[in-house]
């Protein structure tokens, strides 16, 4: 019967009075088997060690010990320094360096639950501080534009091109598709109503009225808020995270107005042309819905055309520009602050998102608020 190569780790406690001895054998590996203790570690540091019987060890037997020396209380100034004697001369070097370096107060996390105040008064200050980030970015956007009226902003124009392209025609499938279906949506429930008083032609005013005064802009500016800006953030918070921003820093360039400003520019001048997109996509679904129940797309398009004047078919247009910079201050603002790491991109990714699209409905609520006591 042969014995194992590795004989498995041991460490004994044994205390007799004030003396306390820590007894260690076998070899300490860490792919060997688990260590076996005997006895109860004592409240205080070991006086002296056996390790007769000590075999080769790596880096679990320091642990081991210094494992225990750190529940201890670090000894001041007056009080000796904690005994080694025993062990062998490398590891006894390498405990006396590990001592005289106080441990980082970080490594131990305090797990005390938060009391109810402690975590209001943390989600108050987080919101206090973002609410701060907010406003210093718009406040930098301003000078950015003001620096581009100037003619002072620096940044390529092949760069804005390939943005305006991204947010306006590579956009229209998605655009088309959702406002259609809005637009059968709308039809479709406003016929079944509207068919029990046989008002069925004033589906065209539903749709016509919802689409180019709300739903065409809000889910016009959704739709962005999920497609560009979050394309936005991940551009950005990629290029964070590869240092690119800091080589802009270096070289001289803002990568405010080299990252950001194109960007904005971009949507806030295709947000209305997409806008009124949206709308006729939209009226054309309602109208499909009608033609399917008996009303000739004649008289759909007449009805809708004397539904909406002048005033309302120009709301949803007017908010279509501050939902796009709603937007690209979200995507970017959460992408130059992403952490340099992919987890944190799309963290930040997220955040766009969600940023993006409260933005856009708080916006339309003061819209609507403001819409209302204009009485328009």
């Amino acid at each position: 019967m042969t014995s194992s190569p590795h004989p498995p780790p041991t460490a004994v406690w044994q205390q007799d009075g004030e003396a306390v001895s820590l007894t260690l054998a076998g070899d300490w590996l860490r792919a060997g088997p688990a260590v076996s203790v005997t006895g109860t570690a004592p409240d205080r540091a070991p006086t002296r060690y056996q390790t007769d019987a000590l075999g080769t060890h790596d880096s679990t037997l320091p642990a081991f010990i210094l494992a225990h020396l750190r529940t201890l209380k670090a000894p001041t100034g007056d009080q000796p320094p904690t005994p080694l004697d025993g062990l062998p001369d490398n590891l006894r070097g390498l405990l006396q360096l590990a001592l005289a370096v106080p441990e980082d107060g970080g490594a131990h996390p305090d797990t005390r639950p938060l009391s109810r105040l402690e975590t209001i008064g943390n989600a108050t200050l987080s919101t206090w501080q973002s609410g701060l980030a907010l406003v210093d970015f718009i406040g930098q956007a301003v000078l950015s534009l003001g620096r581009f009226a100037r003619g002072r902003a620096r940044f390529r124009t092949s760069d804005f091109w390939v943005t305006l392209q991204q947010c306006g025609v590579e956009a229209l499938p998605i655009v088309s598709l959702i406002s259609f279906l809005i637009g059968l949506i709308l039809a479709f429930v406003g016929s079944v109503q509207l068919a029990h008083f046989g008002a069925d032609l004033y589906v065209a005013d539903l749709v016509g009225i919802s689409m180019v005064r709300e739903m065409g802009v809000v889910m016009t500016a959704i739709i962005m808020s999920g497609r560009t800006g979050a394309a936005f953030a991940a551009h950005i918070g990629s290029m964070k995270a590869n240092e690119e921003i800091d080589a802009l820093r270096t070289f001289g360039f803002d990568p405010f107005d080299f990252l950001v400003l194109p960007r904005i520019l971009a949507l806030v001048l295709m947000m209305p042309i997409l806008t009124v997109y949206a709308d006729i996509v939209g009226i054309l679904g309602g109208m499909l819905v009608g033609a399917a129940s008996g009303i000739p797309p004649v008289l759909y398009w007449t009805e809708t055309v004397a539904s909406l004047h002048i005033t309302t078919a120009s709301l949803g247009v007017l908010k279509s520009p501050f939902f796009g910079a709603a937007i690209a201050i979200s995507g970017c603002m959460q992408g130059m602050r992403a952490g340099n790491s992919s987890a944190a991109v799309g963290e930040a990714t997220t955040r766009a998102v969600v940023t993006a699209i409260t933005s856009v409905i708080v916006l339309d609520s003061a819209f609507a608020a403001v819409f209302t006591l204009l009485d328009i």
